[in-house]
């Protein structure tokens, strides 16, 4: 029994591994086409029906390109830096409930790959692990404009965090437990966390926008200030599981954001479970989870291609004077409500 469990979870890991690297692949191809599209251009149109085999091409590039490590570098740390941001990109992924329990051949099977009782602080605590991939890279490199975009990086994700991690107490104090599955289904039986917690949700939004270093705050790879960023002194497939990571951070945040406001695999006003545990409304729920992801990802570029980046004075104001304030007063009202609520 062991071994189908073990062999359960080995295939599961596959599939939304393989998921992630191909939905941040085809990110790329998605982020030239909606930039084209806000721009009135076409777009990458060439390698393929659509341009459609763009990302393919991307990637063969990155492969064949000369492998270059800086004499001045900390070599071992400047080969750990992608690495360590690739590895905590797709670690994120492990606690995410995909879909409905199925049936398989009579055994009850969980499209999760582990249901741990500290799911959400397993998130954050893999998603902070996640800036050293950036700090590293960055000092590694011995590169006095890759150093500065990795401080840039570190403090902006340190102080984002706190408004994020406020803002998700005030969804825990509603739901009264830790694990992300019981976040899904206390969804299915009370509606959908983003009607109790519509301001929470912003906030959580905005952070998760400076957690993936998305614009406006994309201050640590501002290129007309830092050259390049912190992954400058970059090449090849380094360079690749850096903007890999990036792409998988931004789908993950997208997963993470269905899970705790929307419903994650939760179809509004459709009671899945009326259908049984069958292996397509297993399919259906994680079909629906990915739409719900591809629409933030879009919200996502799409906010790239409109809005200029901050000033970096103005991101800090904006997370210690703006969001860190709003996330407390958004706990304390729900702390005063759900302790009314339950006299």
């Amino acid at each position: 029994m062991d071994w189908f469990i073990i062999i359960e979870k080995f295939i599961l890991i596959a599939v939304i591994v393989t998921t992630a690297l191909i939905v941040a692949m085809y990110s790329t191809y998605a982020e030239r086409k909606i930039a084209a599209f806000l721009q009135d251009r076409r777009g990458p149109n060439r390698a393929g029906p659509f341009g459609l085999l763009q990302p393919l091409a991307d990637g063969v590039k990155l492969f064949m390109k000369e492998e270059i490590i800086p004499l001045t570098s900390s070599k071992t740390l400047f080969i750990m830096g992608p690495l360590l941001a690739m590895i905590t990109a797709t670690m994120t992924s492990a606690v995410i409930p995909w879909g409905w329990t199925i049936d398989v051949a009579g055994r009850q099977v969980p499209l999760q790959i582990a249901d741990v009782n500290i799911g959400i602080l397993y998130i954050f605590g893999v998603v902070s692990l996640g800036v050293y991939g950036i700090m590293i890279g960055g000092w590694a490199s011995n590169n006095k404009f890759s150093l500065l975009a990795a401080v840039r990086g570190a403090s902006q994700m340190i102080s984002y965090e706190l408004a994020m991690g406020l803002s998700l107490i005030a969804v825990l104090m509603l739901v009264g437990d830790l694990r992300m599955s019981a976040i899904v289904t206390h969804q299915t039986q009370h509606g959908w966390n983003i009607i109790y917690q519509p301001l929470g949700f912003l906030i959580f939004f905005v952070c998760a926008l400076a957690e993936c270093n998305r614009t406006p705050f994309d201050l640590p790879e501002a290129e007309n200030e830092l050259n390049f960023g912190y992954h400058q002194e970059y090449s090849s497939m380094k360079l690749g599981f850096y903007l890999f990571a990036e792409y998988i951070n931004m789908f993950i945040s997208g997963v993470v954001m269905s899970t705790l406001f929307f419903g994650g695999y939760d179809i509004p006003f459709v009671n899945e479970a009326a259908w049984g545990a069958h292996w397509w409304v297993g399919l259906i729920g994680f079909a629906v989870l990915m739409a719900k992801a591809f629409a933030f990802i879009f919200l996502f570029m799409w906010i790239r291609w409109t809005i200029p980046r901050f000033r970096y004075d103005q991101l800090m104001n904006l997370g210690w004077k703006g969001l860190l304030p709003l996330a407390l007063v958004n706990m304390l009202i729900t702390a005063v409500v759900v302790l009314l609520l339950n006299k």
